[in-house]
């Protein structure tokens, strides 16, 4: 792992030297760097101020920059919502496409008994029409003795009962094939209404993500930099104040053992790039993240930020393990993993990358443990925060995304002229996949790429009758 596994020697915490090294920076921006403008416009020349001892060489900055910092992370926010929500939606299709299959699998082997049985019942049907009743009775009356009639008698009473459960798992097999059939055209029609459902959510992040872009690229490049610092001086005040509380408790807690690979997975993928929808290998978004470090641990857990925070044990922030996920947000729309010494590994927003950053950098709504029921792994010894070297003093990069980070646009709907005749409806298409391409793995199996969408299985015949089926396919 590099840096990301040597050990933390001194007793000063990474975030402490961030946030010292900080004042510093911001002081030397403050006088080097045209203040900002409003309406994202290039900042006017102004003249050099005495700061008096004591005074905040930023105030006059940060009185012109905060509004544009909050609004920055304001877009920021809400397309990341989106992007959670988009993910949400793409993890619901791909689990519905699975039952589609498994039920086209059923519907399948069902159909394949009907249509036995009803060969059966036709041979047997034919045999009963070509031999009749009558040439067993006659046996029954031309028998030599009585215990041979009544043997006789037996043999008949046993073929009827056996024919007639036969007909009655017969008839069942039709009904059981009938609601299979059913299922199958529910569950067909939800991954259309889930297909189109992500559509639009793709349509919805890419306008958050415009709206991201357009702001970034109205700033000059020396007001990106005093942004970065201006963001940086505030999460690393959020830290010291946090800290100071004593939320976090005393000490490093010793995580479990798939919590230390969790950690490890995550610390690997530094200065990776952050990608909507992002699973990996090569770009994560915050979920993506986390949810590929505990898969890869032996342990799924869901897919987005908001599942995580509903479906995973909370714990209180005076118990944060390493490998616990830290949730942001009222609305729970960011996350990232706790690594020990007040710090977590997190893919921040568009145009950034993976990276360790100060665990208040955000608004805490809690933090969830994957594996509860997990004991501290003390085969591993005691957990030494991971010696990140000087990444955790690195501004998050405030610059437009790369292409590749970014959605496509949705392509424009097809326009037909108007005709005589009602048309046919259109063939159901499969949902658009995002720019990378889709992971073909199962839930619950590592995503190399990202999986937010796929094919709806091929539909088996519907059809209703005991005949076989020539399209139906698990």
């Amino acid at each position: 792992m590099g840096a990301a596994q040597r050990v933390e020697a001194t007793g000063v915490r990474p975030w402490v030297r961030a946030a010292l090294r900080c004042g510093a920076m911001l002081a030397v921006a403050a006088l080097a760097l045209p203040l900002a403008g409003t309406a994202y416009a290039a900042p006017e020349p102004r003249p050099n101020v005495n700061v008096a001892p004591g005074a905040d060489p930023l105030a006059d900055a940060k009185a012109t920059l905060a509004p544009l910092l909050q609004r920055l992370h304001q877009l920021y926010t809400e397309a990341e919502a989106a992007t959670e929500q988009y993910n949400t939606t793409a993890d619901k299709l791909r689990q519905q496409q699975a039952t589609v299959a498994d039920l086209h699998t059923r519907l399948a082997r069902q159909q394949t008994a009907v249509d036995t049985g009803t060969d059966i019942a036709a041979q047997l049907a034919g045999a009963q029409y070509r031999n009749g009743n009558v040439s067993e009775y006659a046996d029954l009356l031309l028998a030599k003795d009585p215990y041979e009639a009544v043997v006789i008698a037996e043999l008949l009473q046993a073929a009827g009962r056996s024919q007639s459960v036969f007909l009655d798992k017969l008839k069942a097999d039709r009904a059981e094939l009938t609601g299979l059939q059913q299922q199958a055209e529910a569950a067909q029609a939800q991954v259309q209404a889930l297909a189109t459902q992500q559509e639009r959510t793709k349509t919805d992040t890419a306008k958050r993500l415009q709206a991201v872009e357009d702001m970034v690229a109205s700033l000059t490049g020396a007001q990106r930099s005093e942004l970065e610092q201006l963001e940086k001086q505030q999460a690393d005040e959020a830290q010291l104040a946090f800290l100071a509380s004593g939320a976090l408790g005393k000490g490093e807690r010793t995580p479990s053992a798939a919590g230390r690979q969790a950690v490890a997975y995550a610390l690997a993928q530094l200065g990776k790039d952050y990608r909507w929808g992002g699973e990996g290998p090569d770009m994560f978004d915050c979920s993506g993240l986390t949810s590929q470090a505990w898969l890869h641990a032996g342990r799924p857990i869901p897919r987005t930020s908001q599942e995580q925070w509903a479906g995973l044990r909370h714990v209180a922030l005076n118990q944060l393990r390493p490998g616990d996920l830290v949730i942001y947000h009222e609305d729970a729309t960011h996350v990232g993993m706790y690594i020990g010494g007040g710090l977590v590994v997190q893919a921040p927003h568009t145009g950034a990358v993976v990276k360790i950053s100060p665990v208040a950098m955000l608004p805490i709504l809690g933090a969830v443990r994957p594996d509860p029921e997990a004991g501290a792994d003390e085969q591993g010894g005691a957990w030494k925060v991971p010696d990140v070297g000087d990444t955790v003093n690195e501004v998050t990069p405030i610059k437009p995304s790369k292409p590749s980070e970014l959605p496509k646009p949705p392509a424009p709907p097809e326009t037909h002229p108007p005709t005589g005749t009602p048309s046919s409806p259109p063939p159901s298409t499969p949902p658009s996949t995002p720019p990378s391409a889709p992971s073909s793995t199962k839930p619950g199996t590592p995503s190399a790429t990202p999986s937010g969408s796929g094919s709806p299985s091929p539909s088996a015949s519907l059809s209703p009758s005991g005949s076989p089926s020539t399209s139906g396919r698990g």
